[in-house]
């Protein structure tokens, strides 16, 4: 896929992956939709993004308000009329023993990781079927084939994505829309310090390789799609 002038719109794009993808996406010409719920840290992103003479547009939201979400597509319809590009990266956990888990802290969890991504699918999909043509990439983890411990919901929250996206891409692809799912291990952010303090820093991956990962699935050739993708850290065990 040439990505001059294409919309994509990224998820989480405040810090971490999200902005890594972001600023990548607009280095290869394209007009990236940022969202987040930190404005000013979206902000931050765009700078960088106008810094290597790139394009971004600004849409603040929460990813748990399905109105903000229906609004933020609203917007996106208005101000371009397209979206050719959906990366859906938002994601949030809670660790602990599932025992103590409340129903707040699961639903806090799935609203971000599942819901969300159900819904940006859903108003995405309804813009890319008017022009029959468009791709979905949907950040998952590894976590769905491992089942760490202390991480039962976001686990469940990823294996959700999992299946949404396989779903999709079933339903859709004779539509002229592509679904692919990408699972990191660990990559070196803020919520994996959160939720793996185990883990050396220096053995983690970088949001980069999360970033050449999306880079590698959307530069495929027309005849060519990747429909499921993990890369792990090097680190860790094989499979």
């Amino acid at each position: 896929m040439e990505l001059k002038n294409k919309i994509a719109l990224v998820t989480g794009a405040s810090r971490g992956i999200g902005k890594s993808i972001s600023i990548a996406l607009a280095e290869k010409g394209a007009i990236v939709i940022i969202t987040a719920r930190d404005l000013e840290e979206l902000k931050k992103t765009a700078k960088e993004i106008e810094s290597l003479n790139g394009r971004s547009h600004i849409i603040p939201a929460d990813l748990s308000d399905e109105k903000q979400i229906i609004n933020m597509f609203e917007q996106v319809k208005k101000a371009f009329g397209k979206l050719d590009i959906l990366i859906n990266n938002a994601a949030v956990t809670v660790t602990g023993k599932l025992v103590d888990f409340s129903s707040k802290d699961f639903d806090s969890i799935i609203n971000v990781n599942l819901k969300s991504v159900f819904l940006c699918c859903r108003e995405a999909l309804k813009i890319m079927l008017a022009q029959k043509s468009g791709a979905i990439i949907n950040i998952s983890s590894n976590i769905v084939y491992k089942g760490y411990q202390y991480q039962a919901v976001y686990c469940a929250s990823k294996s959700g994505v999992l299946g949404l996206t396989r779903s999709i891409a079933n339903e859709y692809q004779k539509e002229g829309i592509l679904a692919s799912v990408i699972h990191p291990g660990a990559v070196d952010t803020g919520m994996i310090a959160q939720a793996r303090p185990d883990i050396e820093r220096s053995l983690l991956m970088l949001p980069r390789d999360v970033t050449d990962t999306v880079l590698y699935v959307l530069g495929l050739s027309d005849r060519a799609w990747v429909d499921e993708i993990v890369v792990r850290r090097r680190a860790a065990k094989p499979f």
